[in-house]
């Protein structure tokens, strides 16, 4: 009982009750402005003003002042204004003669007038979205800094050999700022994309690529780079800044420590330590880091990691064809295709002699010497072709390119291929895990599921199971994902036997230490994103990035629209109230230069949607306007309730399909 009411307490804590608060204050105020905007403009006009509402249906609050009633109302998904001859829920007031006459009326004003009010409400969203963004970068917002820290495997980043601590500058001619520009500059794009920017090394690059549309947006496969900071978390009970049971965990850092050195060699970038984890896997490695004193002053402290080694389940599992070759590589120029199988190296055989997640070491180890290397081809309407290749590997880390994404193939990035490692078990080794729990050649594995033992410390996970569907291609993620977590949680494996496929048994499996094999990774240590501050140096400066932002931001939602309707982005992607008041919650959590930034998109957003050619909307009511303007006489009754309540129809179905999505439909 006191856990639940621990629980509970937690979950009402003041911080978040205040961040509730804020999110609901936000949104409102963002519909406040726009309703406030048309009821200022028709007061100026001599418009007699019925009610101005925020929410629709029945008042919470009500209260008349002058001759406006103003009202609170109770469904919290927008707001309007009444006005004597304009009612959406009574169009017919928009051609009764009667209330034309009334000189207060809506409908008896001219028709740049009536323009003005209807266009008021986006006008005010578009100011106060550029004052929202003015306000947020005079204050600093940080973001993700544009340095690329991972490229998935097989996709068309990697392709096209985009590495980690690369930067990328532009984008189609566009500058790349941050992070965000760059996933926003490829989701919008249509057709192959132009990326500009420099590699680690300094050395420039122009390429162009085909983003993948195999997604709810179009990607070319990168993350973010990481800091050199440890993860700074409040409470590591809470989220932990090492993974428990890894090399960091036995170490003596501490959350926000920020590395400086390795082995008395400076470094400055997550690249240059990511370089050295590879080179020193299998050594200790001696750590200086800055660390902060409760007194605010900084001081250096020697931190010893020791190296981490490979869990493994004593399976070997089947050699899978080769999903894909990076362009210019050493396998490219021998002449290695996707769909190719990779039987033998230099004699060897992948399977009985090499273990095939193991055969990308075997490349790194001859970097600059020839190696052998025998493929399977397959052959429209005949058998396999069997070619025996030359290539030589260049001087790249086994494990540089792991396999971190559900579906991602093993890179071998010596030699410029990734292969996929099939679910069916090749060998099991007798003296290993796998063994004791009768697991057999030829048995395969349909998933993977890490189980949070009781009363282990948390991890970077709070689910306390975590399913691996492993299909066809899944293998190579669920093996490094066993790398991260199994230290901490128990391994079950979902088996079947070739003899009766579909009865599926589940064993627990207990990975050992695979001596002599180390992981070239952080050995558990969780560092922060790499970040920078968009922050204005003046008020002018302010000014001019609002500005900049706040008709990059307009260009954005029309290109979202035009993907929407090209297929391009799918409406997967699409987020309703409930998701934005998430979001909402999320952004008031970070700080006010977030939040305020979030309130400047959401205006804008709304101004460019509230616009848009759809009866009931603004924009719907200015497209009624233009017509009565160039025909000189208003549209009939019946085309303006037909045209009305199909717009009604249409905004209310799409309502209900974006609640949908936000209930029932993950956004990754």
């Amino acid at each position: 009982m006191d856990t639940v009411v621990a629980a509970t307490l937690a979950l009402f804590s003041v911080s978040a009750l205040l961040n509730i608060f804020i999110a609901a204050a936000g949104l409102g105020l963002v519909i406040f402005f726009h309703e406030l905007g048309h009821f200022l403009v028709a007061k100026w006009c001599g418009v007699y003003v019925e009610r101005f509402s925020i929410g629709f249906g029945q008042p919470i609050l009500a209260k008349k002042w002058g001759e406006t009633e103003y009202w609170l109302g109770w469904a919290p998904f927008g707001g309007y204004v009444k006005m004597l001859g304009q009612d959406d829920m009574d169009p017919g007031q928009m051609t009764d003669d009667q209330i034309s006459a009334d000189p207060r009326s809506y409908t008896s004003k001219s028709v740049p007038q009536r323009m003005a009010i209807i266009s008021a409400g986006v006008i005010m969203n578009i100011i106060t979205g550029f004052l929202f963004f003015a306000i947020a970068f005079n204050s600093g917002v940080e973001t993700t800094d544009r340095v690329i820290g991972h490229v998935q495997v097989g996709m068309p980043g990697w392709q096209h050999g985009i590495r980690s601590g690369d930067t990328i500058t532009a984008i189609n001619g566009r500058q790349v700022s941050n992070f965000e520009d760059l996933l926003r500059g490829t989701a919008l794009s249509r057709g192959p994309i132009r990326l500009q920017g420099f590699h680690s090394d300094g050395e420039t690059f122009d390429i162009e690529l085909e983003p993948s549309a195999n997604g709810i947006v179009r990607q070319i496969g990168i993350g973010s780079s990481r800091s050199l900071e440890v993860l700074p978390v409040p409470d590591p009970k809470a989220i932990p800044f090492v993974f428990p049971g890894t090399a960091a965990s036995r170490a003596e850092f501490e959350p926000g420590d920020i590395i400086a050195a390795v082995d008395g060699v400076v470094i400055k970038e997550f690249s240059e330590l990511d370089k050295i984890l590879n080179e020193k896997a299998d050594e200790a490695l001696g750590l200086t880091v800055k660390r902060k004193s409760e007194g605010g002053d900084t001081k250096e402290v020697q931190v010893s990691l020791p190296a981490e080694q490979f869990l493994g389940l004593g399976l070997r599992m089947g050699m899978g064809k080769i999903e894909a070759v990076q362009i210019g590589s050493a396998a490219a120029e021998a002449g290695l295709k996707k769909g190719d199988l990779i039987a033998k190296v230099d004699g060897l055989d992948v399977g009985h002699d090499i273990d095939p997640v193991r055969l990308t070491e075997y490349f790194s180890e001859h970097d600059g010497k020839e190696v052998e290397v025998t493929i399977s081809r397959e052959v429209s309407g005949g058998a396999p072709q069997e070619l025996v290749l030359t290539l030589t590997p260049s001087d790249r880390a086994p494990w540089a390119e792991p396999p971190t994404s559900e579906g991602a193939p093993l890179s071998v990035p010596s030699i410029g291929v990734a292969y996929h490692l099939v679910p069916n078990v090749f060998s099991v080794d007798e003296d290993g895990p796998a063994a004791g729990q009768g697991i057999k050649p030829r048995d395969t594995i349909h998933k993977v599921t890490l189980i949070k033992a009781p009363g282990t410390e948390q991890d970077a996970r709070t689910d306390t199971r975590f399913e691996i569907p492993i299909k066809d291609k899944n293998w190579a993620y669920a093996f490094w994902t066993i790398q991260e977590y199994t230290r901490s949680r128990i391994v079950e494996l979902t088996v079947s036997s070739p003899e009766d496929s579909n009865e599926h048994r589940v064993v627990e499996v207990t990975p050992k230490v695979v001596e002599d094999w180390y992981l070239p990774t952080t050995r558990g240590l969780r560092l922060s994103e790499r970040s920078i501050t968009l922050e204005a140096n003046s008020v002018q400066n302010a000014f001019a990035m609002a500005g900049r932002y706040t008709v990059t931001s307009i260009e954005d939602i029309y290109l979202t629209l035009r993907g929407l309707l090209t297929g391009d982005i799918s409406h997967k992607g699409l987020s309703g109230p409930i998701n934005i008041a998430k979001l909402a919650y999320g952004f008031a959590d970070l700080g006010i230069g977030h939040f305020l930034r979030f309130l400047g998109l959401i205006s804008v957003n709304l101004a460019v949607i509230n616009f848009l050619p759809i009866p009931v909307l603004d924009g719907g009511h200015m497209v009624f306007l233009i017509w009565e303007a160039v025909t000189r006489k208003k549209p009939s009754e019946k085309v303006v309730a037909t045209a009305t309540y199909f717009g009604m129809v249409f905004v209310l179905g799409l309502m209900m399909f974006v609640i949908y999505l936000d209930l029932f439909v993950s956004k990754i």
